[in-house]
């Protein structure tokens, strides 16, 4: 009877709430849009709300349809570049600009590649190279004025300019959003990933921290290079904020100061629970002490792969009179010799735990790690081994297994892993959400290994099979049969990338699963989805930004 309710629309509450579960589940968002006109109102909102986000989209014909209501003068300079207006639709259910949050410039651009190249063909019109450029920044600029008219409430604003055409596309359309502040002054995630040297980009920042004060998330990305007006100008933008809740910096091997600064000077004080450094230098840093300090409500800190995390830094750490709460940490560097004072420090609070150094680590290091690693991490990540250290691994690993959750584990690019498959399935916990192996392949220690996971069942696997070599001069060893035979007719995933990475291949030419669609269909009928192996891959700053 319940059921009967909720289809016939009689609980509209609770089937919002149901619909809401579904935001990121796009396929699930189409079923529900058929079911009738309550379900379709409530799910339609959440599959518009980031169309540019879709990393395979059939079609980009969102793109007529916000364009369809241009104003005349709008359709005469389209058509001048050879656009007819019937392309758009004549009118429509309903006004999908209003359901718009979230706005990314550099997937806004990219789909207007897409798009561009995609009506080329359906109606054969072209447009002069000199001129392509132009068209393509003329429906740039057009989508901004069609999100700012419609009064568009941008909560997800990320401003990624890297490229010279990049910067064609934004400086074309930055005087709209400094004329328009309503449009993103209610942001409550900014990124900011660009090169800070260009003047638009200068005044962009000042606008920022003069009319966007209710950012609860903020992420910095910027070159190796340094500008000390750069980073002035973020940390003006830190100190305006009235509700700073997290913050990722990422510096490229620069030493941080105002930023920091403005951490501990800033309202953020109570307010601050996150901090993400990635590939920040920590060389010569001497306010750590005093940042964290004044910090009353820093529930999570993460390290990822960043630079001179030496005695200096980790002397300030043991100085503080407040838990370091450190969630995550990533390394690439050599590790420092009171390495297991920061994980003392750190206790139990530790999560998420890689390391991926460019030499080879030795046993007492690997020893160190082990005594002082925390029993709840749930991600583990690890880079280059010999046997010796596989087996210290298999050790961090049966340590942690209660927790673990996400496994990646990546072998020498010319060396077989036959240890790792032989050993590494009778360790698996029972379940995992997600497993990522890059090794490379010998037939019958990958057998071995699928044998001895088999009452492990993987959410997400990935499989990385390195050949050391050029494809014409390597035999056929195929490993998909043994994938068919224990993961897919068992049913031992949910989600599945298979690669053949030729790493010797100039260009790399790599075969993916996800290319063949028969096989693609055959593992969808074992309720298994093939994915494409570098959308499935997770790196540690996208898990670590997705969530905390």
């Amino acid at each position: 009877m319940a059921c009967t309710k909720i289809f016939s629309g009689d609980l509209p509450e609770i089937i919002n709430e149901i619909i809401q579960y579904f935001q990121n589940d796009f396929s699930t968002l189409h079923s529900c849009v058929l079911v009738n006109r309550l379900w379709c109102r409530l799910a339609i909102p959440l599959l518009w709300e980031n169309p540019f986000s879709l990393k395979y989209p059939k079609n980009y014909h969102y793109i007529e349809v916000y364009l369809h209501n241009i104003n005349e003068d709008d359709k005469t300079q389209l058509n001048e570049y050879g656009i007819n207006n019937d392309l758009f639709p004549s009118n429509t259910l309903f006004n999908y600009t209003s359901f718009i949050h979230h706005l990314d410039t550099y997937k806004i651009s990219n789909s207007i590649e897409k798009w561009v190249s995609a009506v080329k063909i359906s109606t054969n019109f072209t447009v002069q190279n000199n001129n392509e450029l132009n068209y393509k920044k003329l429906i740039y600029r057009l989508l901004f004025q069609i999100f700012i008219e419609n009064k568009v409430k941008v909560y997800t604003f990320k401003v990624k300019v890297l490229s010279n055409e990049d910067f064609e596309y934004f400086n074309d359309t930055i005087e709209l959003i400094l004329q328009n502040s309503n449009f993103i002054c209610d942001i409550r995630n900014l990124t900011l990933d660009f090169d800070p040297t260009d003047d638009n980009i200068t005044k962009f920042m000042i606008f920022l921290y003069s009319n966007c004060n209710s950012i609860s998330s903020l992420y910095f990305l910027f070159p190796w290079y340094y500008y000390p007006i750069t980073e002035k100008h973020l940390s003006q933008i830190i100190e305006s904020q009235q509700n700073l809740k997290k913050i990722s910096l990422c510096f490229n091997n620069i030493p941080l100061y105002h930023s920091l600064l403005s951490l501990k000077n800033s309202n953020c004080i109570n307010t601050l629970s996150t901090i993400i450094f990635y590939h920040v230098s920590f060389k010569n840093v001497i306010i750590l002490n005093e940042v964290f300090e004044q910090l009353n409500v820093l529930e999570s800190i993460h390290i990822l792969y960043c630079y001179s995390l030496d005695s200096n830094f980790i002397q300030q750490i043991s100085n503080l009179t407040k838990p370091f709460k450190l969630r995550s940490l990533f390394m690439n560097e050599p590790l420092s010799e009171p390495l297991q004072l920061l994980l003392q420090k750190s206790g139990d609070y530790l999560e998420n735990f890689g390391f991926e150094p460019e030499y080879e680590l030795s046993r007492q290091e690997i020893l160190e790690i082990i005594k002082y690693c925390s029993t709840k991490i749930k991600f583990l990540k690890f880079s280059g081994f010999n046997d010796e250290m596989i087996y210290k691994i298999f050790d961090i690993i049966e340590k942690v297994e209660l927790s673990l959750n996400y496994l990646t584990i990546e072998g020498y690019d010319d060396e077989p892993s036959s240890t790792v498959l032989q050993c590494l399935g009778q360790i698996l916990p029972s379940k995992l959400e997600y497993l990522s192996l890059s090794l490379v392949i010998n037939l019958n220690d990958f057998e071995i290994f699928l044998k001895n996971c088999q009452n492990t069942f993987i959410k997400k696997l990935l499989i990385k099979n390195i050949r050391n070599g050029k494809r014409e001069e390597l035999e056929k060893k195929n490993i998909l049969p043994f994938i068919k035979e224990y993961i897919m007719k068992k049913k031992r995933a949910g989600y599945l990338a298979f690669l053949d990475y030729f790493y010797i291949q100039t260009p790399i030419d790599d075969d993916d699963l996800y290319s063949l669609k028969n096989e693609v269909k055959e593992f969808r009928l074992h309720n298994i989805i093939i994915q494409n192996y570098y959308d499935l891959n997770i790196e540690a700053r996208e898990f670590i930004n997705e969530m905390y």
